[in-house]
């Protein structure tokens, strides 16, 4: 149950991110003006706009290399996770939605490190596979997110990210399209300690 609620996070979430991108500094004046357009495009994608209010408006906390950390905090919940975008995308001619790689601590539902990805479009429930330094983990998806699929690999899986260079996320859209997505592990190790010092 944890899962399918935090799937509505993680779409608030990316838009988040997405907007915080645009961002050079810290300063919650620039923040505001950009985050505006990247959420207005995405909501058609069904984004429902309680899930804001629900967890909290998330904010951007540090950088470390190709890795943000951001918090949300909501009236009963807190959420800090690491965030990351792809660096390469295959095949580059396939139209699709952003796609984003979170890792996540909710200390009031004593979840820690829970990996979760969102592919930019709807994937078969099966099939879809993370892969790092020659280790292969299925995952479990439902619409364009996607858990690892044996949670108790989890712990096993992070502490790899954690060790590794680069990850790379396979799967199938319902159209059956293949998709390859690679994300850099530079600055993970940094960013999950920070998490961890947010929400122990």
């Amino acid at each position: 149950m944890s899962r399918q609620i935090f799937r509505g996070f993680a779409v608030v979430s990316a838009l988040a991110f997405a907007a915080a991108l645009a961002c050079t500094g810290p300063a919650s004046s620039k923040t505001k003006p950009k985050a505006a357009k990247p959420a207005a495009k995405a909501e058609p994608s069904g984004v429902p706009s309680a899930d804001t209010t629900k967890f909290g408006k998330p904010s951007k906390l540090a950088s470390y290399g190709d890795w943000g950390v951001f918090l949300a905090e909501g009236e009963k919940s807190k959420t800090c996770y690491a965030l990351a975008t792809p660096k390469d995308r295959a095949p580059a001619g396939l139209k699709r939605d952003p796609a984003y790689v979170f890792i996540s601590n909710r200390p009031g539902e004593n979840v820690r490190e829970e990996f979760s990805v969102i592919m930019g479009f709807p994937m078969k429930e099966a099939g879809a596979r993370a892969e790092i330094a020659g280790s292969g983990f299925d995952l479990i998806a439902t619409g364009a997110s996607a858990w690892i699929k044996n949670q108790a690999e989890e712990a096993k899986f992070v502490d790899a990210l954690k060790k590794g260079s680069k990850l790379i996320v396979k799967a199938a859209s319902l159209r059956g399209h293949v998709t390859t997505d690679g994300y850099s592990l530079n600055g993970l190790s940094q960013a999950l300690d920070r998490v961890e010092k947010e929400c122990p």
